[in-house]
C-alpha cells in the first residue's frame, strides 16, 4: 500500500494523482517546483520499478515538464531524483529562470525555503490543478 513519506507530506501540497505518480507542489515559493512520487510501496530507486512503470514515470516527467513550462514560461526545466534525504523514490521538476535566487546553480542549499502564504498557496495550487489535469 502506498504511503507518502512524512517529509514529503510536511513539505509539499497535493496537486493531483496521475496513473502512476502523485503530483505534489513543493511549498517553496522561490521556484515553481513539482515533485512526482510513484505510488509504489517500498520503492527507493528508479531501477526498482518494473519496466512498464519506468516508462510511465518517464512519460509523466515529460508531461509535468511540458505543462509546468507552458504555465510558467520558464526557459529551463530542471529534473532531478536524488533521494539522499527522502528515501522514497520521487522526482523533482523545477521551473528555472535566469533571475531566480540560485541561477545557474542547483536550487538546493542556495537560500532558505520561503513557504507560500495562504492565499498565494491556494492560487498556485488552483493554477497547477488546472494545468496538470487539463486534457
Amino acid at each position: 500500500m502506498f504511503e507518502l513519506h512524512e517529509r514529503l507530506a510536511a513539505d509539499c501540497v497535493a496537486v493531483t494523482d496521475w496513473p502512476l505518480s502523485r503530483v505534489l507542489l513543493m511549498n517553496d515559493c522561490s521556484y515553481p517546483w513539482l515533485i512526482l512520487v510513484p505510488r509504489r510501496h517500498g520503492v527507493t530507486e528508479l531501477h526498482e520499478l518494473d519496466s512498464g512503470d519506468r516508462v510511465q514515470l518517464m512519460e509523466e516527467i515529460a508531461d509535468a515538464s511540458r505543462r509546468l513550462q507552458n504555465l510558467t514560461h520558464a526557459p529551463k526545466i530542471n529534473i532531478a531524483a536524488l533521494g539522499n534525504v527522502v528515501p522514497q523514490l520521487h522526482v523533482h521538476v523545477i521551473a528555472r529562470f535566469h533571475e531566480d535566487d540560485a541561477w545557474p546553480r542547483p536550487v538546493w542549499g542556495t537560500s532558505p525555503i520561503r513557504r507560500y502564504g495562504g492565499q498565494e498557496l491556494a492560487q498556485t495550487v488552483a493554477r497547477l490543478v488546472a494545468a496538470m489535469t487539463a486534457t
